[in-house]
């Protein structure tokens, strides 16, 4: 299949497009600079010149491909939820020009409850709470508008080298602060899973495409957060220590929250759906090997 791919050069991305590769799929990648237009080219990726603030962009692409995966977000935090917003425009845009899979990146966060969350679990609140529920909303929509749009949650960290995400900023945030830290007894738990798994899923999801399928990423269902800065604390040589939620929350912000959250995730109905079966080394391994160089 022709697959158009956001985000293709991101960190997920990319991986997605070995994958797509690796099957025979031909994907078009969305770049916006000349440095992702070269990045792509060098990969065997046609490149098509647009942004996700470039909804004509958007469905010029689409209209070129079979296929849609969407894992592509404008992280500008200080303008959270016009960004939120703008995904579900650029979802819609989508829907409006692919009649094939549309399958889109959100998070399993989303759904954070505290106890183990499953494929059927939605969210609890709205996106005057969460802004970024905007995504499930409009994937919902295409559906209801009769399109082939799913979901594959992600976990709150997807791993490998390279990573640039929480766990590599709370790890900087220990060597500035001079110690690892957890919140109150660290047994809140942060599910898992090696970005090579979740490329695979990605493309394993848009070939055995279901309507208003949702799919979770998990390769691990909940590691400790003071297991997490155990490994942090020897490593960096500095102590473990536990601080309160409260002074989390004013000295580390939305970071803070999330490493206060407890948030096991299974992806098992996933497995047994599409027989996708995690293969990679877990967090706490490749933290071990790749995340203190």
């Amino acid at each position: 299949m022709r697959v158009f791919l956001t985000g293709a050069t991101g960190f997920i991305g990319s991986a997605i497009v070995k994958e797509l590769l690796k099957a025979g799929h031909y994907p078009i990648g969305l770049a916006r600079t000349d440095a992702a237009a070269q990045k792509l080219e060098a990969a065997g990726v046609e490149v098509h010149r647009g942004h996700l603030e470039d909804l004509e962009s958007i469905k010029s692409g689409a209209a070129k491909a079979d296929a849609v995966i969407h894992t592509g977000f404008i992280h500008d935090f200080a303008n959270f939820k016009k960004y939120c917003e703008l995904d579900r425009q650029v979802i819609g845009a989508m829907g409006e020009v692919v009649k094939g899979p549309i399958v889109v990146a959100s998070g399993t966060a989303l759904i954070a409850r505290g106890t183990v969350t499953t494929e059927q679990d939605q969210p609890l609140v709205s996106t005057d709470v969460i802004p970024r529920i905007a995504t499930e909303e409009a994937v919902a929509a295409v559906v209801a508008r009769g399109g082939n749009a799913s979901l594959v949650r992600l976990t709150p960290t997807v791993h490998a080298a390279g990573d640039q995400g929480f766990i590599p900023i709370i790890i900087n945030a220990a060597k500035t602060g001079g110690a690892a830290f957890y919140i109150g007894e660290g047994q809140n738990r942060w599910p898992a899973v090696h970005r090579n798994d979740a490329a695979r899923l990605f493309v394993l999801a848009m070939e055995q495409s279901t309507p208003g399928a949702i799919y979770h990423a998990v390769a691990e269902e909940g590691i400790t957060t003071k297991e997490l800065a155990g490994v942090m604390a020897k490593h960096l040589d500095i102590p473990l220590k536990s601080i309160p939620a409260e002074e989390a929350g004013a000295s580390m912000g939305f970071l803070g929250m999330m490493w206060s959250m407890d948030q096991p995730s299974s992806g098992k109905l996933t497995q047994e759906k599409l027989g996708w079966q995690p293969k990679e080394v877990g967090l706490i391994e490749d933290m071990e090997e790749n995340y203190f160089k």
